[in-house]
């Protein structure tokens, strides 16, 4: 299964692409697409589209993962944001890839078994988990592929139990 991996921004979307097979996770690609703040939006926009389009165009993944948005203390930056966003969603539509959503705390979770871990735990796990011999760089690509291994994960754990576990988890105070 290959998957594409999306960590939106306006100024930089970061993009990964792994490869899992039988519970193995590999990097193929990995790269970041930046847009100058000069640009008007609906240009900035389009590049995003265009380029992760082409990206899928050449990779061909099965399945993609994006990141949420975090608003935190301030929502002005998580506009932008997304606006960004969308236009990776409206680029995976168009080239009729499903899309997994996941919030930067299950993420970082799945990658690194805290949601409260910092970029540099989230990076090193990267580079450990896809047997990488460097940190990807920038880090907005290592955050896409963070969002990629982390649907990579939760599809995995989802075939193995076909989502038993969740049905019969319950709840314990029943």
């Amino acid at each position: 299964m290959v998957i594409l991996g999306i960590d939106p921004g306006l100024a930089h979307t970061g993009w990964g692409i792994v490869e899992e097979r039988c519970g193995d996770v590999r990097c193929r690609a990995y790269g970041c697409i930046e847009t100058s703040a000069g640009s008007d939006l609906a240009a900035r926009l389009r590049r995003i589209a265009n380029e992760l389009t082409a990206v899928v165009d050449r990779y061909h993944p099965q399945e993609a993962a994006v990141e949420g948005i975090y608003f935190g203390a301030n929502v002005r930056s998580a506009i932008p944001t997304a606006h960004a966003r969308g236009a990776a969603l409206v680029a995976c539509s168009l080239c009729s890839v499903e899309v997994g959503e996941y919030t930067p705390m299950q993420i970082k979770q799945a990658v690194v078994g805290t949601g409260s871990a910092d970029k540099a735990q989230v990076t090193y796990m990267v580079r450990t988990l896809l047997h990488l011999d460097h940190d990807p760089k920038p880090d907005h690509a290592a955050d896409a592929l963070a969002c990629a291994v982390c649907h990579a994960h939760l599809r995995r754990t989802q075939a193995l139990t076909n989502g038993a576990y969740a049905q019969q988890k319950g709840n314990p105070y029943a």
